[in-house]
């Protein structure tokens, strides 16, 4: 039989050997153990053959010999003596399978039977001869005076005929045994041959060699596992290549989203330092000319000079109301003076002079105390929320709310006018995205979308944990 190598894995546990034996060497011992025991079945098969027919034949010969031999002594006894008797048999010699011996009264043996000529010298094992030897047969007949003639079955030469063709059944079958595993370990080593190139590219993957790709495997089975091993290598290499940008792209729109914060942060700043900068010192600039300019109305010393300083406190006044109408689209100074209700209040009231025929409401159940970047983006929310819904949904009432929980604020705009169009979500709504960012980066969600019976609703939802 042919073995190759164990391949167990190392340590001091050698337990369970055979599942870690390499694939040949299971396939190879399966196929030598299988061959083994078709010759020992076959060998022990034809050893019981063998041992019927040498019975059969033993038996038969002994019968027939017995028979004979005993009536022809009879014969010459009836017509000699013990002499006549003896002469006969040494005539006889030596009868196939049967040992005759001729006793006189006394016990004294007067003839025995020479040994076999047929392979002469030879004698099967032992072990073999307790294996095939029949029951020995002695047949006995008296002859005149006394006489008698024993006939025993002798199965020596049959048995050892049977020695030698088992010798050769044997040699045939352990030569068949070495050239059968031989074959077998020769083709299963071919089929085998691109395991190792398989378990190599599966190693390369392991390390990281996503690149890495596997020849084209002789066989069917191979070249299959083979053509899966690339579809999967290519597979996993387009998957973390896709992972790998989109983990880029994910860290530049943080990045981005950082930078548009810090952006609307300075801006939120500049916009605060101009409107202060319009109220305190534009503000009272202009209220300054509009004071001279009445003085001058009041003083002047003729028609004309007194009309162009009117004219010049009118545009004054135009002006002084044009700037602190843009103040709080710049940023609602009064939200810290006055605080985030009553600047909700203040801005309805602005827009509802504006759309006198819209009935615009807010209300306000809030009574925690919110820091300043949650103050300035819920009002935000509320603005740009009230606006969109004026220029653009034909609304006739336009509701703000603001309510809180344990958990957050929760502000909505509703409007009953004619919701949203149906393509509002295609790129180009920076205003709402805006309003997304600012909530969402203080862990906020930020929906809007139509409700029923009609209309649209924003909804900014704000934790309380949230950076102040």
């Amino acid at each position: 039989m042919i073995f190759m190598s164990v391949g167990a894995a190392p340590g001091p546990d050698r337990g369970g050997t055979l599942t870690r034996m390499k694939l040949r060497t299971r396939l190879n011992s399966i196929v030598a153990g299988l061959t083994a025991t078709f010759v020992i079945v076959l060998i022990a098969a034809e050893i019981n053959d063998t041992r019927s027919s040498v019975n059969e034949e033993i038996e038969a010969a002994n019968r027939v010999g017995a028979q004979l031999l005993g009536r022809l002594a009879a014969i010459y006894s009836r017509e000699g003596d013990a002499d006549t008797v003896r002469q006969f048999l040494v005539q006889l010699g030596h009868v196939r399978a049967n040992d005759l011996v001729l006793r006189a009264p006394n016990g004294e043996v007067l003839y025995r039977s020479p040994g076999a000529t047929y392979k002469a010298g030879r004698e099967a094992p032992a072990w073999f001869v307790r294996l095939l030897e029949p029951s020995i047969a002695i047949r006995t007949f008296g002859l005149r005076g006394g006489v008698q003639l024993a006939v025993t079955a002798n199965a020596s030469r049959a048995i050892l005929d049977a020695w030698d063709n088992f010798k050769k059944l044997f040699a045939i079958g352990a030569v068949m045994l070495v050239l059968v595993n031989g074959l077998v370990f020769w083709l299963v080593n071919q089929a085998l041959a691109p395991f190792p190139v398989i378990v190599t590219g599966l190693k390369r993957l392991e390390e990281g060699d996503l690149a890495f790709r596997l020849p084209v495997l002789a066989g069917f089975e191979a070249h299959s596992i083979g053509s899966a091993f690339n579809r999967m290598a290519q597979a996993v290499q387009d998957k973390v290549q896709a992972e790998r940008k989109a983990i880029e792209a994910e860290t530049r729109l943080e990045e981005g989203r950082e930078l548009a914060a810090l952006v609307e942060q300075r801006i939120e700043e500049e916009r605060r330092l101009i409107a202060h900068e319009l109220h305190d010192e534009f503000g009272q600039s202009v209220t300054a000319i509009r004071s001279l300019a009445m003085a001058i109305v009041t003083q002047a010393p003729n028609p004309a000079t007194g009309d162009t300083a009117k004219l010049i406190a009118d545009e004054a006044g135009r002006l002084y109301d044009a700037m602190h109408g843009l103040i709080p689209r710049l940023v609602p100074l009064s939200l810290d003076t006055l605080g985030l209700a009553d600047t909700l209040e203040n801005l309805v009231r602005d827009w509802q002079r504006r759309y006198p025929d819209v009935q615009l409401s807010a209300h306000n159940e809030v009574s925690e105390v919110l820091g300043p970047t949650v103050t300035l983006t819920i009002y935000r929310v509320a603005q740009e929320g009230l606006i969109n819904a004026l220029r653009h949904a034909q609304p006739t009432r336009v509701e703000i709310a603001l309510s809180s929980d344990h958990e957050q604020i929760t502000l909505t705009v509703t409007d009953d006018g004619v919701g949203l169009p149906k393509d509002w979500s295609r790129p180009g709504h920076f205003g709402l995205r805006g309003l997304a960012d600012r909530v969402e980066h203080l862990g906020g969600r930020f929906t809007v979308g139509n409700h029923a019976p009609q209309g649209a609703r924003l909804t900014a939802r704000i934790p309380l944990m949230a950076e102040a």
